[in-house]
């Protein structure tokens, strides 16, 4: 019979469900205005990266070498967001793809226990995504 460690499993879901919680907080956002990844997928990178991390808590050897994978890992999939339109001079999907790396990396930080460094990342980042929004559509629209 396997026997249940409660503090590992409460440990756990507090970093999963922070991995959770503050990647749905830029999903949300990524969502309402209407881009390709959205709350789901927002918060499957965290959760994935959060997980990941835990795992190699539990593996012997270095931990950052899953950290770095997570982070190239996430980096292909932000690059499949990324659309070139050939009809024109424009590229769609770099922030939908840099708002996926940067929740991999706040999934991470909650994995690692750094609540604070997730939470300071996700201010951020939504600041930069709903903040300097309008100001980059009033002062660099092209005529």
């Amino acid at each position: 019979m396997i026997e249940l460690d409660w503090d590992v499993i409460r440990d756990q879901w507090l970093r999963l469900g922070t991995a959770a919680l503050l990647g749905g907080l830029i999903g949300m956002e990524r969502q309402i205005h209407g881009h390709w990844a959205g709350l789901r997928t927002h918060i499957g990178v965290a959760v994935g990266a959060a997980a990941y991390v835990l795992l190699a808590t539990y593996l012997p050897g270095d931990a950052n070498r899953v950290v770095q994978g997570v982070a190239t890992g996430i980096g292909f999939l932000g690059a499949g967001t990324i659309l070139k339109l050939s009809e024109q001079l424009e590229v769609k999907g770099l922030t939908t793809a840099s708002s996926i790396w940067l929740t991999a990396a706040i999934g991470i930080a909650a994995g690692l226990q750094h609540y604070y460094l997730a939470i300071n990342t996700t201010i951020l980042t939504l600041l930069v995504l709903a903040v300097l929004r309008p100001i980059e559509k009033r002062f660099m629209s092209k005529s």
